[in-house]
């Protein structure tokens, strides 16, 4: 879908790599850059056994490797020329700045994730204590921040850079202008919890959101303990709700506790108020039940559950979303293609390159030949 479509990559750790990725998985051409050796996130773990990261190859699918020395100004240069020749730049990067690059690039687009919006560095966890969310994470009896390990932040801030990419080539398309954005990693998260409500109800409320567990704010949802695991079951309809309360053969139970507190449990507020009655109703059933016997019975409802896997357990399923591939450094092993199903037969199933694999082919393309990439060895500038 993005044939033709060229960036310039230069960052590390998640979410410049994953905009980066995103699009290179939708067919842009995505060279990255790093510096001679790799840069901060070329050996994060995971690491498969022989030393090579598993993280480094899952961000970079797709994508060109190109290294290039920076500090040197012959360095500088090739990537001004990368820059000119692709016309988009998305970095987490100090270098290249988009003053250094606009007067030379007419139509530029230069995109550049920040940890503040006023140039103070952050990462996801920083950014995710400063914003209120280890305060409502875990159990309610919980005193101490609780971190969530997905890092949210980055992953919302990598496919906004991506899109804002995409909105500003769409724009230069029509206009013929360039793009200066900034995309503040910092930003990303405080406008998440504007948008779902946190800040909102903080403001009009003047609460913080309380710790639930592994309960549903608003609803009734939570886990629950078969003889032989652990499932989730989720209920955000009155007729999910009302199939639970059927197939638990709890009817009665339930119609007894609705008058008693003189609530109404055809409404999701409610449902949530008396989740602790509620669900102690609900226990006995999945209790007495292994966990494939109650997640049988449940595929015949409209109850929203899945069970608890692990990793490991989660590659045991046959998903049409992963495919074996053989990565360079790291062997076969399965990934997984685009997540946007766009109906055409290329899910963007790739592996990611050697870092550096793609230097002399990329230069190349700029017209330097091997006598030109033999003085830039000589200077420093490609290590």
């Amino acid at each position: 879908m993005l044939t033709g479509l060229r960036v310039l990559e230069i960052s590390s750790f998640v979410a410049a790599p994953l905009g980066g990725m995103t699009l290179a998985q939708l067919g842009a051409e995505v060279i990255r850059v790093d510096p001679p050796g790799g840069a901060a996130d070329t050996g994060r773990w995971p690491l498969h056994e022989n030393g090579t990261s598993i993280y480094w190859a899952g961000l970079n699918k797709g994508k060109r490797s190109v290294t290039i020395d920076q500090r040197a100004p012959e360095g500088r240069e090739l990537i001004a020329r990368l820059a000119r020749r692709s016309g988009i730049v998305l970095t987490n990067a100090p270098r290249p700045r988009y003053d250094d690059l606009a007067a030379e690039i007419p139509g530029l687009i230069h995109v550049q994730i920040t940890g503040h919006a006023d140039g103070r560095p952050a990462v996801d966890y920083t950014v995710n204590a400063e914003t209120g969310f280890p305060l409502v994470t875990g159990p309610a009896d919980a005193t101490e921040p609780i971190n969530h390990v997905l890092p949210a932040w980055d992953i919302a801030c990598g496919l906004y850079a991506a899109v804002a990419i995409l909105a500003a080539e769409r724009h230069r398309s029509r206009t013929g202008e360039g793009s200066r954005i900034r995309v503040p990693l910092s930003d990303v998260a405080l406008a998440t919890a504007g948008n779902l409500g946190f800040l909102g109800e903080a403001e009009l409320n003047g609460v913080d959101r309380p710790r639930i567990g592994n309960h549903l704010y608003g609803s009734f949802a939570r886990d629950f303990q078969t003889k032989d695991g652990r499932l989730m079951l989720v209920t955000l309809t009155n007729r999910h709700f009302t199939d639970l309360v059927a197939l638990t053969g709890t009817s009665t139970e339930v119609a007894d506790l609705e008058r008693l507190t003189r609530a109404d449990f055809t409404t999701e507020g409610d449902r949530y108020r008396h989740r602790e009655s509620l669900a102690a109703l609900f226990e006995p059933w999945f209790a007495a039940r292994t966990l494939a016997e109650a997640t049988e019975a449940l595929a015949g409802t409209s109850v929203l559950w899945s069970p608890y896997r692990t990793f490991r357990e989660l590659l045991q399923q046959d998903h049409p979303l992963l495919h074996e591939v053989d990565q360079p450094g790291l062997g076969k092993l399965r990934v997984p293609a685009s997540p946007i199903d766009t109906g055409g037969a290329d899910r963007g199933v790739r592996t990611a390159p050697v870092l550096g694999s793609d230097t002399e082919a990329v230069l190349a393309d700029l017209g330097l030949d091997a006598a030109d990439l033999a003085e830039l060895r000589a200077s420093g500038a490609l290590g």
